[in-house]
């Protein structure tokens, strides 16, 4: 079996009622990225977690997948999805 690099889409949430959508290589670096960030739409709070996350084998359908999320504009899509 080859080694495979997975790319995965992340959906967190804030106290503040807000979720981020995104895509990366490594979702527990890239939420500690968030969680130490000062700058940009993450840096408003500081008590982000992982609410969802999923694994595509290349990045294009993980952006894919990150595009059509936030195309919804719907938090309650989003919350259906997280189940």
């Amino acid at each position: 079996m080859g080694n495979y690099v997975f790319f995965h889409l992340h959906i967190i949430f804030c106290f503040h009622r807000k979720y981020y959508i995104g895509s990366t290589k490594d979702v527990y670096n890239r939420l500690e990225a968030h969680l130490c960030s000062k700058k940009g739409f993450t840096s408003r709070a500081s008590d982000w977690e992982l609410k969802y996350c999923e694994s595509f084998v290349t990045r294009s359908l993980a952006i894919k997948s990150e595009r059509q999320i936030k195309n919804w504009k719907s938090r309650l899509m989003i919350e259906k999805l997280i189940g």
